[in-house]
């Protein structure tokens, strides 16, 4: 039975960080649209001044491997958008429907 995990992906925070995560960004969104299924919510972190500095989601998935697989494959991860020392994935227990 799926489970439901909450997904922490940092960028770097080196200077072109926001430029590599720009020119791929398109791609990630394609890819995310194949993932609906098992994706709750999602989307970018923001800074006071609406700068991406990450992304972050709620998944159903059997496993944080599972998990950490998928993200693996994202362009985000390939292209050196995401920090992946600091990607953390966390099993999560909803009290209730989500209200957005």
């Amino acid at each position: 039975m799926s489970k439901v995990f909450f997904v922490y992906c940092p960028d770097f925070t080196d200077e072109g960080a926001p430029e590599r995560r720009n020119k791929v960004r398109a791609q990630h969104l394609e890819a995310a649209k194949a993932h609906a299924g098992p994706m709750l919510v999602g989307g970018p972190m923001v800074d006071e001044t609406g700068k991406m500095t990450g992304s972050t989601k709620f998944v159903y998935a059997e496993s944080a491997e599972e998990v950490r697989k998928e993200l693996e494959s994202d362009i985000y991860f390939r292209a050196g958008v995401w920090d992946p020392e600091k990607i953390a994935i966390w099993p999560y227990r909803p009290a209730g429907p989500p209200k957005l």
